[in-house]
This record gives structure tokens, C-alpha cells and sequence, in this order.
């Protein structure tokens, strides 16, 4: 019997605003919407529930705005997830209250994503984030008195005005806090968005300054005890709690080209080799599911090159060596060794003879570009 999937990730993508540089499905408001919907994502939960594994390792609830959705509507969608050792929701700050946080703690919730971008009030403007500094260290403040003891904040860099000394006192401030995660973006902003037309000389000078901002945010994070383990992502080393690993696991799911099932509008499963993602329009997802049908989707079938070519694009990602076995054919042996001189990429066996591939330090810090030389 084909293994099944022991990932969930569930789309809620309700927003009170649209900021200006997301590229991903949301819906403004549609508060008279949020109890069918989620009547609708627990009608595909049950189509699809043999896609999942009796025991769930990992769910997470992102968007849109998850902490935007009518409260009792999300805590009847919570009660019916499987358990899962870890299951994550995002959060914009300015929806976290006491009783919220207490809500998702009470309902299975152990890990918080929350959506702080900067401290910087200027620079929340720029990014059309309406929550303030000082509301991020509130909703911060209110999880950790429900109880959460894993909570991640994510950052944003290049953004439209901000300096190296705006970013140095982002990573101050979110230091502060102590999470016990951290993750830190790169601004990717759509072209031909509003915001590309009005921000676009700036967006090009940022660019520019990129690399450097993402050495300074290595540098710094990791001088402060945080292991740098995927390439935007920083948890605290287990020395420091308790001997707990705080890596996003169900990220690194993606990252290990593990499967996963994806529901609600715009969600991406990977499946037995095959891709598919759910349309993004709600209409027509609410007016299949309220039939008991699944939902109108694009299915993409992955060849075995594609699969061994993510495999490699994403592990390499990662802190840990890439185990070669099966992934030889999408490696190429000259630009392996060209890279190798350069001290940028390595082979190594380990105990069982096995072969690994790893990049160094400098190696992770162009990424792309080296992963892009050394694919086949």
C-alpha cells in the first residue's frame, strides 16, 4: 500500500486588507463567508481523509490572515484537525488578543507564526502592515501568558527606504522578544503591482543591497545562539531549550520533498507523484464542496526528473547534508568539481559508505546560484 501523507496544510484566506506586495490567495474581509467556508475546507478534509496517514506528524494553518477568521468558526475548524505533534498557525498581531490566544491553545494549537515584518514604523507603512510595533510586542506578550512556548516571528528585508542600521535594529528588537524561531525574507514584490510602479527605483537599489542584508542577518542571528538551518529560517540550538528541536517540521516536510495534502482555495497538495492545486476562487470551491464534491483543480504529473531535481533544489537549502543516493543523475560532475575548487560545494562519505553533498558557508550564501550550477 502507497504511503500516505502525514502533512496537513489548511488555507484561510481571510485578510482585513490586502498589503501591498502579497502574491497570495487572499480575500478582503467576507465576514458573512467565513462559516461556509470552513464548512466547506471540513467537507474536503473528510473527501481527502485517505490521503492522510492514521497518525499526522505536522498541520499548519496559513493564509490570508488564519487569526483573521471569525473566532468561533476557527475554533469549530480546529476542534476537528487530527492531532499532530506539531500544528502551527499564522497570525497578523493585530488580531492576537488574550482570548484568542487562549482559544488556539486550548484547541491543539502549539506553535505560532507571527507576522511582525518590522519594527519600524515607517517601514510597516511602506508595507501597508497596519499592526505597530508595539502590537507585535503585545500579541507576542499575549502568547506566551496562554502558554506558548514556540512561537516564530517573521522579518522582511529590502524594503522601500529601509537602511542596514533600520534592519541591525529589527533583529534587535525581535531579539528581544527571545522566539524560538525566526524567519527572514527577502521583500519579493510582484511585477506589475501598485506597489512595484510606485516603489520601483528603490526596489531596484534594494535589490542591489540584498546580499548584504542577508549577511548581516546570518551574521547576527547566529552570533546570538540561533542556528541558521534553512536558508531564511533561524531557530534557537537546542542547547539553549532544553534539548528540543525547533525547526518548523512541517517546512521542512517541503524542504525534504516529503508528501502533503493541501485544502482550501488556492492549497497545493503533492501526492504520489502528482501536483495539484485546488482553484482559487471561492465560488466555485464553495459551490462543489456544498454537494459533497471535490473542489475544481489543475493536477500536474511529476516526472522522476522533476522530483529529483526539487529534491536536490530544496535540500540543499538546508544546514544538513544531502544525501546523493537516487539523485546522482541530476548533478553535474563538472560543475561539482569547478565548485568544489571554489570551495563552495563538497562531497563526503559517511559511516555506511554512503555519498553526501553539502555547500559551505559561502556556498549557502548564493544559493540559488550555485544549486543552479550544479543541477544537470
Amino acid at each position: 500500500m502507497t504511503e500516505r501523507a502525514r502533512h496537513l496544510y489548511v488555507h484561510l484566506p481571510f485578510c482585513s486588507h490586502r498589503c501591498g506586495y502579497c502574491d497570495f490567495v487572499t480575500l478582503v474581509a467576507h465576514k458573512e463567508q467565513h462559516g461556509a467556508y470552513v464548512d466547506a475546507v471540513l467537507q474536503e478534509l473528510a473527501l481527502e481523509r485517505d490521503s492522510l496517514a492514521e497518525t499526522v506528524e505536522t498541520v499548519f494553518l496559513g493564509g490570508g490572515t488564519p487569526t483573521f477568521t471569525e473566532q468561533d468558526a476557527l475554533a469549530r475548524l480546529l476542534e476537528a484537525m487530527p492531532h499532530a505533534d506539531e500544528t502551527t498557525i499564522e497570525a497578523n498581531p493585530e488580531t492576537v488578543t488574550p482570548e484568542l490566544a487562549s482559544m488556539l491553545r486550548e484547541h491543539g494549537v502549539n506553535r505560532v507564526s507571527l507576522g511582525a515584518q518590522s519594527f519600524r514604523p515607517h517601514l510597516l507603512d511602506v508595507l501597508g502592515r497596519t499592526a505597530t510595533p508595539s502590537a507585535v510586542r503585545g500579541a507576542f506578550h499575549d502568547l506566551r501568558e496562554a502558554g506558548f512556548e514556540n512561537i516564530s516571528l517573521d522579518l522582511i528585508y529590502g524594503i522601500p527606504g529601509q537602511s542596514p542600521s533600520d534592519l541591525d535594529a529589527d533583529l534587535t528588537d525581535a531579539l528581544e522578544l527571545r522566539p524560538e524561531h525566526l524567519s527572514c525574507y527577502e521583500l519579493e514584490a510582484k511585477p506589475g503591482t501598485r506597489f512595484t510602479h510606485v516603489h520601483g527605483p528603490e526596489l531596484a537599489r534594494q535589490a542591489e543591497a540584498m546580499e548584504g542584508y542577508f549577511e548581516q542577518v546570518v551574521g547576527r542571528l547566529t552570533s546570538e545562539g540561533y542556528r541558521w538551518y534553512e536558508t531564511a529560517n533561524f531557530c534557537r540550538a537546542p542547547e539553549h531549550v532544553d534539548g528540543r528541536d525547533l525547526r518548523a517540521r512541517h517546512n521542512l516536510a517541503y524542504w525534504l520533498g516529503r508528501d502533503y495534502l493541501g485544502i482550501g482555495i488556492g492549497a497545493i497538495s503533492t501526492l504520489r507523484g502528482t501536483r495539484r492545486r485546488n482553484t482559487p476562487r471561492i465560488a466555485a470551491y464553495l459551490r462543489a464542496l456544498a454537494v459533497a464534491e471535490c473542489p475544481p483543480r489543475e493536477l500536474e504529473q511529476l516526472s522522476r526528473d522533476v522530483r529529483t531535481r526539487e529534491r536536490v533544489m530544496l535540500g540543499l537549502r538546508l544546514d544538513e547534508p544531502l544525501p546523493l543516493a537516487g539523485l546522482e543523475d541530476a548533478i553535474d560532475a563538472a560543475a561539482l568539481e569547478r565548485l568544489g575548487a571554489l570551495g563552495l560545494a563538497r562531497l563526503h562519505s559517511v559511516d555506511s559508505g554512503a555519498i553526501e553533498l553539502s555547500l559551505s558557508e559561502r556556498g549557502r550564501f548564493l544559493g540559488g546560484g550555485v544549486t543552479a550550477d550544479l543541477l544537470a
